[in-house]
């Protein structure tokens, strides 16, 4: 083994002097040898982006949300203006908590609300429907034909007699359980958003702002206590997301803390600890400054990437630290140290980034804007860490080195200490063997059956009802509760769009099939009710006849169907356009669960298959539930073609890098397990996939396989030089594997604190990557060796070239 341990090491060079200059490649001449300018370049970048990342904003939308490529979203994008209060909504349901909402201050509370929030940027005035909105109006059947107006009287005046008449208007215009509260205690102002200014050019809605201004006006009328304030939609969701990353901060800050209190104990060198995190932050600054140089924002579902650029570079760090401190221990000067740890590790550090960009990078496949612009952070971050780690660490060692002590422990550690090391090494080599081989390898392949057998249950979507995003007890969670458990109509929307030529809604057919469908999806398991055009042409026919049951029905006779229409059409509704060639059937969820989606889906589509013609077509899908019906789809999709193209670049990738098969199934196996692993602790832990949880199966085969490249290549480049696998194995262990370790245990301790987060999926995600780091490092330790006795034995053999270690 002392063989071994001499062919990874370098000429002993204790003086600049007797180094040669011109020896190593092109790149490490270029670096070293001006290696002032590379430090000044790279301060120089420093002060440029992070002046840039002070001014990154925070923000999502809406539409970056949605797979903007699917039909579903395609058909809504496309008649959207004439689906208004389908889209982004906001829903303010407003609460007498000492009585009902037939109180004349209770009524002059909800005006101001209601013209507070109807002023507010990036509301849609004209469509904000409320009491005192004159959209929502009554419609009754007199002796004398229909009478109707709006629910609010024109000449309302807080007097009894107009409360009285408002309490009829009410009940006339069947507003209970919509706009007003099934126990008359509440009522729901609903507010739809359009990404538009004043002068109605495309706009960002701010939705930090947005919902800081919602919340001011929560506070300033709930103060008086004689109103309470339920707030549900996405911008409100965002918004407390977007308060939340204030929490994100803090755990980002704890888990640099402990990274560097773990890094510090076990070099005991405070120069060495403080430049890896350091210039791992310097990444992260780096990849900030050039997202706000995009011209991007961060959205709270990307909030993770910052941490795992971070992570990534401690963990490429550690090991250059770790190998100029065995040289500097051996004697070598640290200049030299640093060239010689850059020659050895350089390219197997540029693969595993290469990796892990590419890994970010397959996410730009995924049909869904807020996943794509996740990955080209994600992608610059890695991109910055290949001069920031793997470049300007080295450089700086080589002017600063580290402590004799630090360096010294590094090779010859406290006895304690290495006879804790012993043991644990002695008992991995035993890994080698075909005994010990065999069983490692067949509990790793139970495992794996077991756990894909679990992951089988991995559902799509979201399994709760409420905002997953969040705590159950969050306030948005308990706001949702509220409006479920007093509004007999949910605000989990699915609506078809029914698209026909003009005035081809007045065709007796075309509302013939309307009715069927909206029919239909009212006998659907999880849908509370459905209401369509069809409904207000039977109420009308019926008002015809004296308000006969019989009569209501959609006739066939165009003399009923018409007036019908044209009455509706004057009320400007929202149930259709203006020439009647768009309207919508809406059917409202009890949840946006993913069974409860795709059910309905099912149900209207096989509808749409079997009735759609050329002259009227049943298009899927708008509303809230359909959007998230199809993002579902999307990400179905996408989770298993995305780990396919991961893997496979993963093994492009290791190819290059070893250049035999064997090598490529053992560096991938472990990680192979450790995907299958997560997948069922989704499941075990109730975690769907979808937007927020996505990427993180696929970004922790691209982190691990980091583990592998550092620990086979020094493995298979000591085997080339004669030795055994045991020897071999055991050297990797010294040069690269305890630090694969420390930093396995280190960034798993750091994102385990993100458990204790307000926001719901990022304590899920740092429960996923925490279990990803430690499988991924274990996989590496335990698996390597023992596929290796069965696959690469005989490496010593083979004349195959090992790119990474040339």
């Amino acid at each position: 083994m002392k063989a071994a341990h001499r062919d990874l090491e370098m000429p002993v060079v204790r003086r600049v002097e007797d180094f040669d200059l011109r020896s190593g490649n092109l790149l490490e001449r270029l670096i070293f040898n001006y290696r002032s300018v590379v430090l000044a370049l790279c301060v120089l970048a420093t002060v440029i982006l992070g002046t840039l990342a002070f001014r990154l904003t925070v923000n999502a939308s809406y539409e970056d949300m949605s797979p903007r490529d699917h039909p579903f979203v395609a058909n809504y994008t496309a008649n959207q203006r004439d689906l208004k209060g389908l889209g982004n909504t906001l829903r303010v349901v407003v609460e007498n908590p000492h009585g009902d909402i037939f109180d004349a201050k209770y009524l002059d509370v909800l005006a101001r609300i209601n013209d507070q929030l109807v002023l507010l940027p990036g509301v849609d005035r004209a469509w904000v429907k409320s009491l005192w909105s004159p959209l929502v109006r009554w419609t009754e059947v007199t002796e004398e034909g229909f009478s109707g107006g709006a629910v609010m009287p024109e000449d309302y005046d807080a007097s009894s007699r107009s409360i009285e008449q408002v309490r009829r208007n009410v009940l006339r215009g069947g507003l209970v359980g919509s706009i007003v509260a099934n126990d008359f205690r509440s009522t729901m102002i609903v507010v739809p958003l359009a990404a538009t200014d004043a002068n109605g050019a495309s706009s960002e809605i701010a939705y930090a702002d947005l919902s800081k201004s919602i919340e001011r006006i929560r506070q300033q009328y709930e103060a008086t206590g004689n109103v309470r304030i339920h707030v549900i939609g996405f911008a409100k969701l965002v918004g407390d997301l977007i308060d939340g990353i204030r929490s994100v901060m803090w755990f980002f800050a704890a888990a640099a803390v402990i990274t560097a209190l773990i890094l510090y104990g076990y070099t005991r060198c405070v120069r060495s600890t403080i430049l890896v995190v350091a210039a791992s932050l310097v990444a992260v600054v780096w990849q900030l400054g050039l997202l706000r140089l995009a011209g991007l924002a961060l959205d709270p579902y990307s909030i993770m990437v910052p941490f795992l650029v971070f992570a990534i570079g401690v963990s490429h760090g550690a090991q250059k630290m770790n190998g100029i401190m065995q040289d500097i221990a051996n004697g070598t000067h640290r200049y030299v140290a640093a060239r010689y740890t850059f020659r050895r590790l350089f390219l197997a550090g540029l693969t595993a980034l290469v990796a892990d960009a590419v890994g970010f990078a397959v996410l730009a496949l995924v049909d869904i804007p807020v996943i794509r612009h996740l990955a080209f952070a994600a992608s610059v971050g890695v991109g910055g860490l290949v001069f920031s780690n793997l470049i300007l660490i080295p450089v700086i060692l080589s002017f600063t080195g580290v402590s004799a002590r630090a360096a010294q422990r590094s090779v010859t550690p406290p006895v304690d200490e290495a006879y804790v090391r012993g043991t644990v090494e002695r008992f991995l080599a035993r890994l080698t063997r075909r005994g010990a081989a065999a069983f490692a390898v067949a509990v790793a392949l139970v495992l794996g059956v077991g756990a894909w057998h679990v992951s089988t249950r991995l559902a799509v979507g979201d399994l709760h009802p409420g905002a997953p995003e969040l705590r159950t007890d969050a306030r948005y969670n308990r706001d949702v509760a509220y409006i479920g458990d007093h509004y007999g109509l949910s605000s989990d929307v699915f609506a078809v769009i029914v698209k026909t030529v003009p005035d081809g809604c007045m065709r007796y057919e075309t509302m013939a099939r309307t009715d069927r469908l909206t029919w239909l999806l009212s006998q659907t398991p999880g849908v509370q009710a459905a209401e369509s055009l069809a409904d207000r042409v039977r109420l009308y026919t019926s008002g015809a006849f004296e308000g006969n049951p019989k009569w209501y029905t959609v006739s066939a006779d165009p003399a009923l169907i018409n007036p019908a229409i044209a009455a509706e059409a004057a009320l400007t509704t929202t149930l259709m356009n203006g020439d009647c060639s768009v309207f919508p059937i809406v059917a409202y969820l009890q949840d946006h669960k993913a069974e409860t989606l795709k059910r309905v889906v099912g149900v209207a589509q096989r509808f749409a298959d079997t009735n759609n013609d050329d002259h009227t077509k049943f298009l899927l899908a708008a509303g809230s539930a359909g959007i998230d019906a199809a993002t579902n789809e999307v990400v179905a999709r996408a989770n298993l073609q995305m780990l396919l193209y991961v893997y496979a670049a993963v093994v492009a990738l290791c190819f290059i890098t070893f250049r035999n098969w064997r090598a490529v199934v053992v560096a991938v196996l472990p990680l192979m397990l450790t995907s299958v692993l997560c997948e069922a602790l989704m499941v075990y832990l109730g975690i769907g996939v979808k937007v927020a949880t996505l990427p993180v199966v696929a970004l922790g085969v691209g982190i691990g396989v980091d583990y592998a490249l550092y620990l086979l290549s020094v493995q298979l480049q000591v085997q080339r030089s004669g030795a055994n696998l045991a020897d071999a194995y055991l050297q990797a262990l010294h040069f690269t594997g305890k630090v694969v370790a420390l930093i396995g245990f280190t960034l798993a301790a750091g994102v385990l604190t993100w458990v204790a987060s307000p926001i719901k999926f990022q304590a899920d995600t740092g429960a996923l990557l925490a279990f990803m780091f430690v499988w991924n490092m274990l996989g590496a330790i335990v698996l390597i060796p023992a596929l290796s006795h069965f696959l690469l034995n005989d490496w010593r053999k083979q004349k195959t070239t090992v790119a990474a270690t040339a």
